[in-house]
């Protein structure tokens, strides 16, 4: 007789196998499974209104997308004084925050939190998120985490998981890191149930994603699922970017879902 697990003989060894693995993610000790997640934190700060991003006109469109990634400027850098209020803020907390930068979408930044270890980056992250709504009640503006604040042709939220697991770290790590990339695309759909709500409105094959439907990966390669960084294909090691989480998602399942499936798994 079998199960979903195999033969029932092998089941009580296999959830034992399993729990121990989960215990590595939750409080983990030095082992080739432990975990290092970095999440970047796309967000748009917003008038009062929560209609008209900070630094567009009211009730029309600045220019085209373009000069605002990384921008430094009045012209085209809308609410830095907010967004490096909200990084020393962190940084007095305590918090794992590790940058920040202008991203697309004029009036949309970012933050990176790690890296972090096992279930810890979902702590940094929610701190971090709760902060920020602090800040931005100071400054007079709100913050957005939708994942697809601006509709029509401008790029959406996202908040890119960063993954590695010691044994993707070492020697021979990228073999690792590869079977990690092909058990997510096989839970594809799992993963983007649990990666956010109105994911599906950012993840359109455009604006520096793969389609809701499709999943790919590659090296450097921004409009896929699974990114691998150029560093990491060079060095044979390192780590892998799953750029499919919405900026809304909940960071505790997002790494708990890549934990599972990229090593729980058989």
């Amino acid at each position: 007789m079998t199960t979903g697990l195999g033969s029932v003989a092998s089941a009580p060894v296999r959830l034992v196998v399993t729990a121990r693995r989960l215990r590595t993610f939750r409080d983990p000790p030095p082992s080739p499974l432990t975990t290092s997640a970095g999440l970047e934190q796309e967000y748009t700060l917003f008038n009062k209104d929560k209609v008209t991003p900070l630094g567009w006109p009211k009730g029309g469109f600045p220019g085209p997308q373009g000069p605002y990634y990384c921008a430094a400027g009045a012209d085209v850098a809308f609410g830095r004084q907010i967004v490096e209020a909200h990084y020393r803020a962190c940084l007095y907390a305590g918090i794992k925050v590790s940058g920040i930068n202008a991203e697309v979408l004029p009036g949309q930044w970012e933050f990176q939190v790690g890296p972090a270890v096992g279930i810890e980056a979902g702590d940094h992250l929610t701190m971090a998120r709760y902060i920020m709504y602090r800040i931005t009640e100071d400054f007079g503006v709100t913050v957005s985490f939708d994942p697809k604040p601006v509709p029509g042709d401008w790029n959406g939220s996202g908040c890119h998981a960063n993954f590695s697991t010691k044994s993707m770290r070492e020697e021979g790590g990228y073999a690792v890191i590869l079977d990690a990339i092909e058990r997510l695309g096989r839970k594809h759909a799992e993963h983007l149930a649990v990666y956010g709500e109105g994911n599906e409105k950012r993840l359109t094959g455009k604006h520096e994603t793969a389609g809701f439907g499709q999943f790919l990966y590659g090296v450097a390669n921004r409009g896929a699922s699974i990114r691998i960084p150029r560093d990491t294909e060079r060095d044979g090691k390192g780590y892998f970017e799953d750029r499919r989480p919405a900026s809304n998602c909940d960071a505790y399942v997002v790494t708990g879902k890549i934990f599972q499936t990229s090593v729980l798994l058989p």
